[in-house]
């Protein structure tokens, strides 16, 4: 599973996002020279914020910072809006009293940016953040208009200090914040959260709907240190159905022995034979996984 940025934009607008639009387009629209409404502008500039082009992307940036408030106040009104959109203003007007206010009472601002309108001291956003809670799967944005997808292995915000500030907000917050960050947090809380010293903590981030195969790999390949955490992979079916999930957690000496020894039976010989001969597990796991190799080479 990929993480997936979902963005508003009209039938107009999706036509410059398709992946056959040619580079000098893609470079117009980040320069704003396309006649686009102000809400598609802001979205396509958003999601060209994301291009793998250094130049589309940094023209996208540039122009994201010039955005106009009275463009930023029109966008902010409108309930349609997304809530990346309104974390993007967030970032850029949060100095803005009146134009932060109207994000904090925004249907569709999520946690983390109103906990960064909180920090900042907006009106409002203190108290309505103790009022907000965990999002579902299921409860996630909607999006009615025509939709607009970026994927990626990482989650890349522009380049300004105020997205780069998430380790900074979550030194400050309380043990109730940081679980309710980890169980609706984006990519970037959930690396951060994964490795809090509280159990309770580290244990949410395991359990956001939006966690993906990718970083639960990552998460056992790096020897996670947390048993909590390898309790609660081991527990989830869909995640052990992954070969290379089950093959991490064989090498893991962190796996709870049980579950080792099961996944061990499921590897190819190869990997039998590798770990047969690995010096970086228990005893018990090469030896069992020499038995099982002994065992195929002998029947085939």
């Amino acid at each position: 599973m990929i993480d997936t940025v979902i963005l508003n934009v009209s039938p107009v607008a999706a036509a410059y996002a398709a992946t056959d639009v040619s580079r000098k387009d893609r470079l117009r629209v980040a320069r704003c020279e396309m006649p686009l409404a102000a809400a598609d502008q802001v979205n396509l500039l958003l999601f060209l914020s994301y291009d793998q082009d250094e130049q589309i992307c940094s023209e996208a940036i540039k122009s994201l910072r010039q955005i106009p408030e009275s463009v930023a106040v029109e966008i902010a009104d409108s309930s349609e809006t997304s809530a990346k959109v309104i974390e993007l203003l967030a970032r850029l007007f949060h100095d803005n009293q009146d134009l932060a206010t109207r994000l904090v009472v925004h249907p569709r601002i999520d946690m983390q940016t109103m906990f960064f309108l909180a920090q900042k001291g907006v009106a409002g956003a203190a108290a309505a953040l103790k009022e907000m809670e965990p999002e579902d799967e299921a409860e996630l944005e909607e999006v009615e208009t025509e939709e607009v997808e970026t994927e990626g292995e990482e989650e890349p915000e522009p380049e300004d200090e105020e997205f780069q500030s998430k380790y900074q907000m979550a030194q400050s917050m309380g043990v109730s914040e940081k679980i309710k960050m980890a169980l609706t947090g984006d990519k970037e809380w959930r690396s951060i959260l994964v490795k809090d010293p509280n159990k309770l903590v580290c244990g949410s981030v395991i359990k956001n709907p939006r966690i993906s195969d990718g970083e639960i790999l990552n998460l056992v390949k790096a020897g996670v240190q947390s048993d909590e955490i390898m309790r609660l992979i081991c527990a989830n079916k869909e995640w052990t159905k992954n070969y290379q999930i089950r093959k991490a957690l064989a090498e893991n000496n962190k796996t709870p022995l049980p579950n080792a020894l099961r996944y061990i039976s499921t590897l190819t010989e190869k990997d039998l034979a590798t770990l047969a001969k690995s010096k970086n597990v228990s005893n018990v796991i090469s030896t069992q996984a020499r038995r099982i190799l002994l065992q195929v080479q002998k029947h085939r």
